[in-house]
């Protein structure tokens, strides 16, 4: 079955040259595409794709402010599209929001084009996916440590959880897979995949990425 897809970005080139990337692969297809936000989050409701690839600056509605609704459109309730955010600019304010709005993934438009259907299938499968130099700033915005209001909010978050939910959200702050956490927790993958539904829910969040924030903010990775 193949991965359904939704381009949205204000450049007519950028569609066309991913859509004729993507266009190729026997296991992508490319459903739709939207030149601004808006008819980005129009288009997902009505498409329902599986990933949706959202630049950053565009017109009548930005990305972020996109993919911060995409996630709160009834229609697509409860699994919204996987969202991998495909931009020119990785200052350390956009990963971050980018993320914080529930995005899965954050490539630079200079990606090779296999490593951007990489990650459209690893978001699709439910891991999130960060180019290089992405993941550094994240890194070292988590070394940098986080300020107290968001170590006790953290904190507090992690304490609704059950022993065996929170040892789930620790793996996950160390960047396992569904099938790692398996072997080591010596569960089901189908198990584990549960673990992680309940933790979006009781730890308020969309992605596995801000499941490992929580988990850094709160000193525990």
């Amino acid at each position: 079955m193949s991965i359904r897809v939704l381009v949205v970005d204000d450049d007519p080139l950028v569609r066309s040259a991913l859509g004729l990337m993507l266009g190729g692969q026997p296991d992508v297809e490319v459903v739709g595409e939207a030149a601004n936000g808006r008819e980005g989050l129009a288009l997902a409701g009505s498409l329902r794709p599986d990933v949706v690839l959202m630049d950053i600056r565009m017109p009548v509605l930005d990305g972020l402010t996109a993919t911060r609704e995409l996630h709160r459109i009834p229609q697509l309730q409860p699994q919204p599209p996987h969202v991998i955010v495909l931009t020119t600019f990785d200052a350390d304010d956009h990963v971050v929001e980018a993320l914080g709005a529930g995005a899965d993934g954050f490539l630079l438009k200079d990606t090779p084009p296999g490593q951007i259907l990489d990650a459209i299938r690893a978001v699709a499968a439910g891991d999130p996916m960060l180019s290089p130099s992405v993941t550094r700033t994240l890194i070292e915005r988590l070394r940098s440590g986080p300020d107290s209001g968001r170590v006790a909010a953290a904190e507090g978050r992690l304490a609704l959880l059950t022993d065996r939910e929170r040892d789930v959200a620790l793996a996950v702050g160390r960047g396992l897979s569904n099938a790692e956490i398996a072997g080591e927790l010596h569960l089901s993958v189908p198990t584990v995949k549960a673990h992680v539904s309940r933790l979006f829910d009781k730890l308020m969040v969309t992605n596995r990425v801000q499941i490992a924030i929580c988990v850094h903010d709160a000193g525990l990775v």
